[in-house]
This record gives structure tokens, C-alpha cells and sequence, in this order.
């Protein structure tokens, strides 16, 4: 059985992917759509809503630190799913008191649901300089 922290860090991304490949419009707009699929909202859809939220309003600085430990890479060979999933580690590492390996392991985990096999390596490449970086390692 999935932890309720991990649930909400999966609709968060399944928010994100929706609002990214949308446009970005109001990430509101794009969270309500999903409200309306899966038939209302619930505990896990609100707290993913509102942590896709604080990742979306912060993505142009979010990306910033991702750049820097992104080598030779420009963000946008990055797939989206990845893009947000990384967005979202570097937002807890920088905002909350979650330990960096448990964000770390979090965001393989989403890695390997939502981004597929190959994509590990590229998070776990750039989430550990970043969490180092930040003192957080």
C-alpha cells in the first residue's frame, strides 16, 4: 500500500504534466479538469492541487537549480514528466523539512512510474549534486 504522501506527490505530477503540456494556463483550471474525471475531489487530489501549485509558481527558479547541475543538457531535452518530477524534488528540498534521501528515493519512485526506465539515473544524477549543494546531503 502506497504512503498518503506518496499518492499526493503523484497527482501533483499527473497535475503538472496536464498544466505543462497544456501551456501552463491557470494551474487551477487544470486541477479542476482532473476534479471533474476522477468524479470530485478528495483529500490526496487537494494537497496534490495545492503542492503542484507551489511547484508551478516557482518553476522559472526551480529550473534555474536544475540547470545548474544539469550537464550538458538544455531543460527542454528533458521530458516532461522528468522536467516536473525534478521541479518537484529540488521545491522539497528547498521548502520543507522532508530528508533529502527520502525526496530523493520519492522522486525515483515517480521517475519510474510516470518517466520510465532510463529515467532514474537522470533524476538521481541531478537531485544528489543539487541536495549536496544545498547542505541537505
Amino acid at each position: 500500500m502506497l504512503r498518503p504522501e506518496t499518492r499526493v506527490r503523484a497527482r501533483a505530477i499527473q497535475i503538472l504534466y496536464a498544466w505543462e503540456t497544456a501551456g501552463r494556463p491557470l494551474l487551477h483550471t487544470v486541477a479542476e479538469g482532473f476534479f471533474a474525471f476522477h468524479r470530485g475531489r478528495d483529500r490526496e487530489w487537494e494537497r496534490g492541487e495545492a503542492l503542484a501549485e507551489a511547484v508551478a509558481d516557482r518553476a522559472d527558479t526551480l529550473d534555474a537549480e536544475v540547470l545548474q547541475d544539469l550537464s550538458r543538457w538544455r531543460l527542454e531535452r528533458v521530458g516532461v514528466n522528468e522536467r516536473n518530477i525534478l521541479r518537484l524534488a529540488v521545491h522539497e528540498l528547498i521548502a520543507s523539512d522532508v530528508p533529502a534521501p527520502v525526496v530523493i528515493s520519492e522522486a525515483l519512485r515517480l521517475a519510474r512510474w510516470f518517466a520510465g526506465a532510463k529515467s532514474p539515473p537522470l533524476i538521481n544524477g541531478v537531485l544528489d549534486p543539487i541536495a549536496r549543494r544545498l547542505g541537505r546531503l
